[in-house]
């Protein structure tokens, strides 16, 4: 495979050249973010991590992974288990979080979403980051939970006529088919505020300072300067025929990794985390927030319905633009790639055993298939 080369990619809207949103710790603006630069088909160089095995995974409905590993004579990190485990836990707090009661219509609305299934990856995210930086995981939970709950509002409001006019989501009828427009609105918006709640009033253990500064985090990073500005950008660019990549970064800068950011930094202000350690972090979920969406765009274009639980090749009918239909399949699997790789260096330095689950996260982000 030739190596990539499209010179000047980097413009003003590279994630690396803008500075970090914490205020105590700035990224410097010139340190350059161009991972299709000198990209070439050659086999990753090590990352520190080798007992850790390069996970190629596709979750069931059940929650599972299938994992490959690359180096089966070492010891290996068991991330089907580590995930089913964490997705349980997950799982049983939203179903706590949000109990059926009056009006049991909304509610209905909000677990019929919240509780659909799904990977459950940002709140894992968030856990693992947390106890990273040397937290307990129940001090993350509610973050978690609130994480989840933002991300399922924005794909109940995201399905919507209005929006993508989606029908199917995890494989079920989307929100709106079941319960009608204005109950899926209310239900997403529902969501929405209940998860700054869940925050502030679930989260034991942890100063105060650290609680306010995780939900300025997580504010941020789903208004006008995050989820919401990918979103409108997006819907802008429909049908426009001179978008480029750094138009498209962008986008999925903000509209994707915006909230996985959130997940990871989050997790790691909550379990203690030095501000050196935040803004690593920080940088790590940056890559693997673009790289999900990159991933995204692939399988858009290259599985059925069926397979991904969702509608296939949504973007090409809406016309929007995506990374294959800018740079090709195969340069956009490479593209794919390297942000992995990236993502994991900066994970070098943290203890390998408890960086672990973020590797693994990292290679399944990468190799999965829905």
């Amino acid at each position: 495979m030739a190596s990539v080369n499209l010179g000047s990619w980097v413009q003003s809207y590279s994630i690396f050249n803008q500075a970090s949103r914490s205020k105590s710790f700035l990224l410097p603006r010139s340190l350059p973010f161009n991972p299709l630069i000198n990209l070439s088909s050659s086999t990753s160089k090590a990352h520190g991590f080798a007992s850790v095995p390069s996970v190629s995974a596709v979750f069931t409905e059940g929650d599972t992974v299938k994992e490959e590993e690359q180096h089966p004579q070492k010891p290996s990190f068991d991330f089907k288990s580590y995930m089913i485990q964490k997705a349980t836990t997950i799982n049983q707090a939203l179903d706590s979080a949000v109990p059926l009661r009056d009006p049991v219509k909304i509610y209905e609305a909000m677990r019929y979403s919240l509780l659909a299934g799904g990977k459950r990856v940002r709140p894992v995210l968030c856990l693992a980051a947390c106890e990273l930086v040397g937290g307990q995981e129940s001090k993350a939970l509610p973050a978690a939970c609130a994480v989840e709950m933002i991300h399922t509002m924005s794909l109940i409001h995201d399905d919507l006529p209005c929006m993508d006019n989606d029908d199917l989501r995890r494989g079920k009828p989307t929100n709106h088919k079941v319960f009608g427009e204005d109950i899926a609105v209310l239900a997403g918006d529902a969501l929405l505020a209940f998860a700054f709640e869940h925050v502030v009033v679930s989260t034991v253990g942890v100063s105060h300072g650290r609680i306010v500064r995780a939900i300025g985090e997580l504010a941020k990073s789903i208004g006008a300067e995050g989820l919401v500005a990918g979103q409108v950008v997006d819907i802008s660019s429909e049908g426009l025929t001179d978008v480029g990549l750094d138009h498209l970064e962008f986008i999925h800068v903000h509209k994707t990794a915006a909230l996985l950011e959130a997940a990871v930094v989050l997790g790691a202000i909550i379990g203690g985390g030095c501000d050196e350690d935040v803004e690593r972090l920080r940088k790590f979920a940056r890559y693997i927030g673009l790289l999900f969406q990159v991933v995204d765009d692939i399988l858009d274009v290259t599985k059925s319905s069926k397979e991904l639980g969702k509608t296939a090749g949504k973007d090409l009918v809406a016309d929007k633009v995506t990374y294959p239909k800018l740079i090709g399949i195969e340069k956009s699997r490479e593209f794919a790639e390297k942000l992995r790789s990236d993502s994991l260096e900066l994970l070098q330095g943290f203890d390998p055993e408890k960086a672990a689950p973020l590797v693994a996260l990292a290679n399944y982000i990468a190799y999965r298939q829905n």
